[in-house]
């Protein structure tokens, strides 16, 4: 299963059972992933984690 199947099921779940609310809590959830990866070989590292 690719990552793309991955993210086509949570969009045909959310279509299909209309869990609409759950869209801003999985793209924060990204986002704070991504911002922890693209900084963990950073100087800026340090100052992110203490948010956390």
């Amino acid at each position: 299963m690719g990552k793309l199947e991955i993210v086509k099921e949570v969009w045909e779940f959310l279509r299909t059972r209309k869990k609409w609310w759950l869209t801003p809590i999985i793209l924060i959830l990204l986002l704070l992933s991504l911002l922890i990866v693209f900084t963990s070989g950073s100087a800026v590292a340090p100052f992110i984690y203490t948010l956390f």
